[in-house]
């Protein structure tokens, strides 16, 4: 099905190739933040909701 669209589609394979590169610029941003992210923060945040002091 998704080969007779490309083949009928003038043009698709610029779309097909502009959605990859978008796929993989993202998640590699996202890698290098979760790898560069400060790791204090992290911990503090996870820790938060079990940090309240209920009255």
């Amino acid at each position: 099905m998704f080969k007779q669209f490309i083949d009928k589609s003038l043009g698709a394979d610029v779309y097909l190739i502009t959605s990859l590169g978008i796929f993989l610029v993202f998640f590699l941003v996202v890698t290098v933040m979760l790898f560069t992210m400060n790791k204090k923060h992290v911990s503090y945040m996870s820790e938060l909701p079990l940090n309240e002091d209920k009255a």
